[in-house]
């Protein structure tokens, strides 16, 4: 049953309530596209294009505090978790939460930690499948298993894909960092290690690529060193653009003035290398991304994976403005997109990392029911999970909870058409206690505004919908801030008509 308004009643009562709010502050200017989300942090992130969809899955970095409750240094040790976000536009990104890949509570009880992930899917048996491979630490790669791409994840082999006890990989530096690439044949392949053994920093050897068995959770011979990769740290990647293979990898912090003279690339950046063969070898041919602190002025590792969507390449990489704009400075990441050109001759132009981001590739449709938890940038937010989506998993249905007066979501680009909308719909969990509001405004925090829901403290536990008629038609295209008054109520999606 659905709670019937009218904005232009509500809006003699709540109007100057409105007027009198202070607006939560955004570390993520409205306009910009990057970091993709605020509400948590995410690196080292990889990208699969299913269904239309762009799903970005990233180590989940939480931060961490000393006894006095001070923020220290990101360990990376008390990472277990792998946060997943998704779009069709790539600039408006749906919150899934967190995988439990490893730990007591995770898919892979084995394992300590859950870093770097990459991610693939395969037509199995007539059936996709879907596979996450992550680092446990710097010892191992583990691999879980899903029917959908956000889970329910599983551990199908209850330890290690790949170890120190897997043939030439005893003496890997960094037995982590992951790629994995489904070629057009159906064979999978895996590229695992890094680090940089003593005195052997322009040639470290630490790479290896191994082919995948028919089922992407076994190994079909044994890993292969890859050579020649100069001055090697982390940072797999792995693409197949026309009939050449495009292996790319982070640099890491050894090189010298002479060879940046030689090879044209500095301390960690984003190198590619190309091959016609899978397994190698990879012919050098430049650096694409210079280190993120040459463009944010906070320096770090950088982690990175390309990806093409609806006819263009992008790269996913890290940064640490986030904790910078937060006055945190102790490595927590992340994640931004850029394009990417690729010349006719295969060749990759030089890539700028920037705040402004993508363009969006299409339209919001605000007709079509969608999740408050997709965002383009907000002030305040948080999300939580409102149901256990399988044991193990850690994704499902998430809502945003408990919005603050002041608190604020923007959608970007909503396209209403030449029909247009004239009423909005929102399920919401109302608080037990305390009233609430939320306003509606087009295009900026301080556009013109088309209507208002009004939340009445109510002892019920359910999500209700709420239908309220706007105070005039919207037509074309335009972004959506929706303004929050209250607390203690949660909001599950909304749609217009």
């Amino acid at each position: 049953m659905s709670i019937i308004q009218k904005s232009n009643e509500l809006k003699k009562e709540i109007e100057a309530i409105f007027n009198e709010i202070k607006l939560t502050e955004t570390i993520k200017e409205l306009g910009d596209k990057n970091p993709l989300i605020t509400q948590r942090l995410g690196a080292d992130p990889y990208a699969i294009v299913y269904n239309d969809r762009v799903y970005i899955y990233m180590t989940g970095d939480i931060i961490e505090y000393d006894e006095e409750g001070k923020c220290t240094n990101n360990t990376y040790s008390k990472i277990n978790t792998l946060n997943v976000i998704s779009s069709a536009d790539l600039v408006n990104w749906t919150d899934h939460g967190a995988i439990k890949a490893a730990g007591k509570e995770g898919a892979a009880k084995w394992g300590n930690n859950s870093w770097a992930p990459a991610v693939a899917y395969k037509n199995i048996e007539g059936k996709d499948r879907f596979f996450i491979y992550f680092a446990n630490g710097g010892n191992g790669i583990g691999v879980l298993t899903s029917d959908s791409p956000i889970g329910p994840f599983v551990d199908p082999l209850g330890h290690a894909l790949v170890s120190r006890s897997t043939p030439n990989c005893a003496d890997v530096t960094w037995l982590f960092d992951p790629a994995v690439f489904v070629d057009d044949d159906g064979t999978g392949y895996l590229y695992v290690g890094g680090g940089v053994p003593e005195g052997k920093h322009a040639n470290p050897g630490t790479g290896r690529v191994v082919k995948l068995g028919d089922d992407m959770i076994s190994l079909a011979g044994e890993p292969v060193s890859m050579v020649d990769i100069p001055y090697l740290f982390e940072d797999s990647g792995i693409n197949k653009i026309g009939n050449t293979y495009y292996y790319t990898y982070c640099s890491n912090f050894n090189v010298d003035e002479e060879a940046t003279k030689t090879l044209g690339f500095k301390n960690g950046e984003i190198i590619y290398m190309t091959s016609s063969n899978p397994m190698g070898p990879f012919t050098f041919r430049g650096s694409i991304l210079r280190n993120p602190g040459e463009f944010f002025g906070c320096y770090g590792n950088n982690h990175h994976c390309m990806f093409e969507f609806k006819g263009q390449f992008y790269i996913a990489y890290h940064t640490q403005i986030l904790e910078k704009r937060l006055g945190i400075s102790s490595g927590y990441r992340c994640t931004h997109i850029d394009p990417v050109t690729v010349k006719k001759d295969g060749s990759i132009e030089p890539i700028t990392a920037t705040e402004k981001g993508v363009k969006q590739v299409q339209s919001l449709n605000p007709f079509k029911q969608t999740e408050a938890v997709t965002i383009g940038t907000m002030g305040g937010i948080k999300t939580s999970l409102l149901e256990e989506n399988g044991e193990n998993s850690g994704t499902g249905n998430m809502i945003v909870t408990e919005p603050h007066t002041g608190d604020w979501i923007a959608v970007y680009g909503a396209d209403f058409g030449n029909e247009g909308a004239t009423r909005f719909k929102v399920n919401i969990k109302p608080s037990k206690f305390k009233s609430g509001a939320i306003q509606i405004r087009l295009d900026n925090l301080t556009g013109p505004v088309v209507g208002y829901v009004k939340i009445e403290a109510e002892d019920n536990d359910g999500f209700q919908e709420y239908t309220t008629e706007l105070l005039t038609k919207v037509t074309g295209e335009h972004d959506l801030i929706f303004i929050f008054y209250g607390e203690n109520y949660e909001i599950k999606n909304w749609y217009f008509s």
